[in-house]
């Protein structure tokens, strides 16, 4: 799947499973178009991990605008965000790369402990035995899902052009193609 318009993006998803660089990547965009980066993770999550009221309104608000780059997430929002889209970046990256990013990301954030949205900070590391929703072991089980939740969004979307970058190379390729 390739961009095929030359019309330059203005509405930017970045897809792919927890840990693949969605944030990243989304930032290198909104750089390399001069569009605002919003931080998807940074409207859902209030103080201690709790949803914020505002989530939805939010999400209204900022995708209503002519130009914008946000991360795929959150199934409350994908539709509204996948349609407003014009451009999706699917990071397909191979699962044991993937796994290698978020440990070593979620080692770093403890071991610093990052502030991440609102006071947050990851959770202890021994807790990835416990809690199934423990970022390492989310982005283990969702996966496949999350393949299949772009390719569910590209038959139901058959225009919106959809780049699949499966590694570094292509990320740099393609912000520089920007």
């Amino acid at each position: 799947m390739s961009r095929t318009s030359r019309e330059p993006a203005r509405c930017v998803l970045v897809a792919g499973t927890s840990g693949s660089g969605k944030t990243t990547l989304a930032a290198r965009i909104g750089d390399a178009l001069g569009i605002e980066h919003v931080e998807i993770d940074a409207l859902f999550h209030g103080p201690n991990w709790t949803p914020r009221a505002t989530f939805l309104d939010d999400v209204e608000r900022f995708s209503a605008g002519a130009a914008w780059v946000t991360e795929w997430q959150y199934s409350q929002v994908r539709p509204l965000l996948a349609q407003r889209a014009d451009l999706v970046v699917w990071l397909d990256l191979p699962r044991h790369v993937v796994m290698r990013q978020v440990v070593a990301r979620t080692v770093r954030r403890r071991r610093h402990r990052e502030e991440l949205w609102n006071g947050n900070v990851e959770a202890p590391l021994h807790e990835v035995f416990t809690d199934p929703e423990h970022i390492v072991r989310w982005a283990w089980a969702t996966y496949d899902r999350n393949r299949s939740l772009v390719q569910e969004m590209a038959r139901a979307r058959p225009g919106l052009p959809i780049v699949r970058v499966q590694n570094r190379t292509d990320a740099a390729r393609l912000v520089d193609a920007l």
